[in-house]
């Protein structure tokens, strides 16, 4: 237990600072949405480029720990659809709900595998990733367009713009290719990944709306609980169903016992959702989060 909180209060003191930061006059206004822009499209992509390049993607657990992703997020979406029709919830908040349930902060998952597990962590936290963040952007756009005809062009452009997407792209054909990563360019990547995590935190932090909790307390304390406490455990029961070894369980857990991503709130915005729920979700499961990452992470590692 000592050794996670040792972990984690660094991570979430990086979190707070951005919350202060951003309510000071030492930064304009401007400059939050242009560090987020470039942890999003440079300096995030360059980690997820560098540990995918080097991910032990010949693994045959690989295939198991694939199955196991999929499986926890056509349960826990299957579920959350059978709450819209029983609780009669509008598609707009539906959207909002299920990325509550099924999206996760990328920054905050890789900087707790980083400072727990080290460079053997990150490689298969980044294969994690590559098979999460496509299929969490499919399950969001479609449910947020549920009742809608969706084209193909519709379901798939937010998955082939996104620089995360395409990062692990990049990473996982440089791994299976004979050309590595040449010419120096591991350590330039590793230079702009050493930025990434403590911006990123940061920038959380600067992105939290503590104003929306008042609204609807009750549904996103639910949406809290469900996240942060329902999904590790489903995590942790489908990894023993796949009996895939400790490291990548306890990655597993961490991934979907973190907060949901704070982009979900620009997708919900963008597609029509309840954006101000959306808004609370992500602040009030960043929050919960200090209290509930120690405790499963404990169970988990133990």
């Amino acid at each position: 237990m000592d050794k996670i909180l040792l972990a984690l209060w660094p991570l979430f003191a990086l979190i707070t600072m951005g919350f202060v930061l951003r309510r000071t006059s030492l930064f304009s206004a401007d400059f939050w949405p242009g560090a987020e822009k470039l942890n999003y499209f440079i300096l995030f992509p360059a980690l997820l480029i560098n540990s995918l390049a080097s991910a032990p993607l010949d693994n045959p657990k690989l295939l198991y720990l694939g199955s196991a992703i999929f499986c926890i997020l056509a349960v826990s979406s299957l579920l959350v659809l059978l709450s819209k029709y029983l609780f009669k919830i509008t598609i707009p908040r539906f959207g909002a709900y299920i990325q509550g349930i099924t999206r996760f902060n990328t920054y905050l998952g890789l900087a707790i595998v980083a400072d727990l597990f080290g460079k053997e962590g990150v490689a298969v936290a980044a294969v994690i990733m590559a098979i999460l963040v496509p299929s969490c952007n499919v399950i969001a756009v479609l449910a947020l367009s549920s009742g809608n005809k969706v084209s193909i062009k519709q379901l798939l452009l937010p998955i082939i713009k996104n620089p995360l997407i395409i990062s692990c792209v990049i990473g996982i054909l440089l791994n299976i290719s004979p050309v590595g990563l040449p010419f120096g360019s591991e350590q330039l990547l590793k230079l702009l990944a050493a930025a990434s995590l403590p911006l990123g935190l940061i920038c959380i932090g600067g992105a939290l709306q503590t104003a929306t909790l008042r609204k609807e307390f009750k549904p996103i304390m639910v949406s809290t609980i469900l996240r942060l406490l329902a999904m590790p455990l489903l995590a942790v029961l489908i990894a023993k169903l796949f009996s895939l070894p400790n490291l990548e369980t306890v990655l597993l857990v961490i991934f979907f016992a973190i907060p949901t991503a704070p982009t979900a709130y620009i997708l919900t915005r963008q597609l029509n959702g309840d954006s101000q729920l959306m808004a609370g979700i992500i602040t009030l499961q960043t929050i919960i989060a200090v209290g509930t990452l120690p405790l499963v992470l404990s169970f988990v590692m133990h």
